[in-house]
């Protein structure tokens, strides 16, 4: 594979696509043009950001880009729930602590100065922001940016719900009410619309009136919304995608009060670049399957191989949101504009690619006390898919289970197994089909940069090199999720040649059971398989006679 991707794209092409895209917007947005503009820098010095969802994966990413790149950003407000046992203050200090931050904090010390968290809570009323924090947002806040969501794909439909479309409801409401505001950006997923296989920039028509749903679902328990849950989602596969999609239609009712820019990332991973390659603090989405497979845990995985890999870099996702945000305040859009973020249909990858790429990287660099070697595989075939979670899966955890019991440990292994059959279900259905997303927008947007901000914000796809990115991401999951030190590759290699040993010696004890119990009692056994030895050995002297002959 070449080590550069973009060679040979047609790069003028794409430029043509952004202006054009650029002429098309023109009259949307009002005629602003891109040397009237303040660079993105310049349009956030002095800005105060409110951000929701600042403490998960994208969000911790988002804060730090905003601190590292326009660090004459007056404040980040940023909405936090309190845990129990862990206050707001311990959880955005922990937060500040976080690796991610290293860079920021060698440029900044007092970089922690500017955020200012908010105690809220989405499946209350009002978010549960205090009168007094509601004064202080309305007063003063710039710029919002929605980042907060529930991502799990088997929420009850209730729950989600409550945080995808009520929650974004109750802070469109508060935005309406913020003097200053200049733009709302809403960060949805480019499979809101998965039941679509070609998913233009638009805001399609909900599957059903979002307040008809949710004052029919206040009265049901929590019973009756589970049986009718399936009917509901109809062809989407779960009640993530599904509130999703009901989240940009309410976000698109408010567009005539607010300046409004909808962000829908695909299945997003590491970074790429920012602040530094591979960063990653989660067990999500890929990022759970590549350590699973790199730990040996992970066998088999239905999918096809041939069907494009659409993930997309998480600080590309960020670029893209700040960009976007500031097009959108300094143009003020008369409709919202939604901006595709993909890879299928700019840099396309595949899942079969994937799985080799992982595969090579664990074994270059391999997690500490892997269960098994890392050797995945992935079939489209159910059976076949099936017949591997039999034999890889389950039967070694049965195995390892009654070992632990004897020696009187508590097993462990069949409720790992489980739970990681249940992931890779829920994964199915986006590694097993393609989609195509237009990207119009992007290249719009991507055209009114400036060189410099091109540089500082790039989320120009073309570039990234697949894998060497693949190879980043592994070794991010060992770095920032399991805490592995990298200095401990060379035992970690020793230990994967320890269980290379065991399974050849299990693997010859294997043969010569089969041996003892089969073929030693059998008179006709004993004559097939001799017939198949002699074969064998017939073949591999053509093959000498063959190739001496030829030479």
């Amino acid at each position: 594979m070449s080590t550069d991707l973009c060679e040979g794209r047609d790069l003028d092409g794409l430029g043509e696509q952004a202006t054009d895209a650029q002429t098309r917007l023109t009259d949307i947005c009002g005629g602003a043009t891109g040397s009237s503009m303040a660079s993105v820098v310049e349009y956030y010095a002095g800005k105060n950001v409110l951000i929701t969802g600042a403490t998960g994966f994208m969000g911790k990413v988002l804060v730090e880009k905003l601190l590292r790149s326009c660090p004459e950003v007056k404040a980040l407000y940023i909405l936090v729930r309190p845990k129990a046992g862990q206050s707001m203050q311990q959880r955005v200090s922990d937060m500040m602590k976080c690796k991610l931050f290293d860079r920021v904090r060698e440029e900044n010390p007092d970089f922690h100065q500017k955020i200012i968290p908010i105690s809220s809570e989405l499946t209350q009323p009002g978010l549960a922001i205090s009168p007094e924090d509601v004064e202080k947002l309305t007063t003063c806040i710039n710029i919002v940016f929605h980042c907060a969501a529930t991502i799990r794909f088997d929420e009850p439909l209730k729950h989600a719900l409550q945080l995808n479309v009520i929650a974004t409801q109750q802070l469109l409401s508060l935005a309406q009410q913020m003097h200053h505001l200049e733009a709302f950006i809403h960060i949805s997923t480019a499979y809101a619309n998965c039941n679509r296989k070609h998913i233009d920039e638009v805001i399609y028509p909900p599957p059903v009136e979002p307040k008809k749903l949710i004052d029919s679902l206040e009265w049901m328990d929590d019973g009756i919304v589970r049986d009718i849950t399936p009917r509901l989602i109809g062809d989407r596969p779960n009640t993530y995608t599904y509130t999703k999609a009901l989240a940009e239609y309410v976000v698109q009712q408010e567009q005539d009060k607010l300046n409004i820019g909808i962000i829908r990332p695909s299945i997003v991973g590491a970074s790429w670049q920012e602040p530094f390659p591979g960063w990653i603090d989660n067990f999500n989405g890929p990022s759970g399957v590549f350590i699973a497979a790199g730990k040996g845990i992970l066998r088999t995985m239905r999918a096809n191989n041939d069907a494009v890999a659409d993930l997309i870099p998480v600080d590309v996702v960020i670029s893209l949101t700040l960009a976007a945000g500031w097009y959108t305040a300094v143009h003020r859009p008369k409709t919202a504009l939604v901006y595709n973020c993909t890879t299928g249909g700019i840099n396309p990858f595949h899942w079969g690619e994937i799985e080799h790429h992982v595969m090579s990287s664990f074994k270059r660099n391999p997690l500490e006390q892997a269960f098994r070697r890392p050797n995945a595989n992935i079939t489209s075939n159910y059976l076949i898919n099936q017949y591997w979670i039999l034999v890889s899966h389950k039967f070694p955890a049965f195995i390892y289970d009654l070992f632990l019991r004897l020696s009187g440990q508590k097993p462990q292994m069949m409720r790992i197994f489980n739970r990681l059959h249940k992931a890779i279900s829920l994964l199915e259905y986006f590694s097993s089909q393609d989609w195509e997303w237009n990207s119009e927008n992007m290249n719009m947007l991507m055209g009114q940069l400036t060189p410099e901000d091109r540089k500082t914000f790039n989320f120009d796809v073309r570039q990234l090199n697949w894998p060497e990115y693949i190879e980043n991401y592994c070794i991010g999951t060992k770095k920032y999720v399991l805490n592995e030190d990298m200095s401990d590759i060379p035992a970690a290699r020793q230990h994967l040649r320890k269980l290379r040993n065991i399974r050849y010696t299990f693997n010859t004890l294997l043969i010569v059971f089969i041996w003892r119990v089969f073929i030693a009692r059998s008179q006709m056994a004993r004559n097939i398989w001799y017939f198949v030895v002699s074969l064998c050995f017939k073949f591999l002297s053509y093959f000498r006679a063959s190739s001496t002959l030829t030479i």
